[in-house]
């Protein structure tokens, strides 16, 4: 049996660019949803439960930040944003809230389709990982929920997909440049320090002693390295 295709949620008030975004995803193979703007976003969201979206920065009503905010809170969606601008602040919200990546307009077709196949393939969960367990830390991939000393700990979506791969890669250890590229995307330029911040946010919630991290450590001269 052939696996059902993967669902996209295009989601922009310009009927052209949907248009177009509709063709060229669905010559690719996957099934797409169509939204013009926010509150119906949001509401096929969660009726519908897509693999991905495409979420414009501008729309009508609810924009993009609020419709990622909210949906944040309910469930795990890979989320590409579309802008207009071209400012790094705003590139750097859409991310902290949850964004997965983010493309200025206008841009390639070709080039966003393949952002496309690689976050779904980097957020796929391969069957034998459906639960991570390192020493009295849990974490569901299915479910994205973690426990210590079986209490939740709440975790934003960045923090839980560094944890992510900290707990898949235990004892190696990783430059920033490496952890900004497998985490946040090869096309993330962000400053390096964007890691130290995560990986402080981290060891405040599953380490004993923050301060005297024995999970995440700095490796001197490189970067960070996960001991199970």
């Amino acid at each position: 049996m052939t696996a059902p295709a993967k669902t996209v949620l295009v989601v922009d008030d310009e009927p052209t660019l949907v248009a177009t975004l509709k063709y060229n995803l669905e010559r690719e193979g996957y099934r797409v949803l169509a939204a013009g703007d926010g509150e119906k976003a949001i509401n096929l969201a969660r009726s519908e439960r897509p693999d991905l979206m495409i979420l414009d920065l501008m729309l009508p009503a609810v924009d993009g930040l609020e419709v990622c905010r909210i949906l944040r809170r309910e469930m795990t969606l890979p989320i590409i944003m579309l802008t207009a601008r071209v400012g790094e602040v705003d590139k750097v919200v859409g991310l902290e809230i949850g964004a997965d990546d983010y493309v200025t307009k206008p841009f390639s077709t070709r080039e966003l389709l393949a952002r496309v196949r690689a976050l779904l393939r980097r957020t796929a969960t391969p069957p034998d990982e459906e639960v991570l367990v390192s020493r009295d830390l849990r974490l569901d991939m299915k479910r994205r929920e973690i426990t210590r000393n079986d209490k939740p700990v709440e975790l934003k979506p960045k923090e839980m997909e560094l944890l992510i791969y900290f707990m898949r890669h235990k004892g190696r250890a990783f430059t920033r440049e490496q952890l900004l590229r497998e985490v946040w995307g090869y096309d993330f330029y962000g400053d390096s320090r964007t890691v130290d911040v995560h990986v402080s946010w981290l060891r405040q919630k599953i380490e004993e002693q923050p301060g005297k991290p024995v999970r995440i450590l700095t490796v001197r001269g490189v970067g960070y390295r996960f001991e199970g």
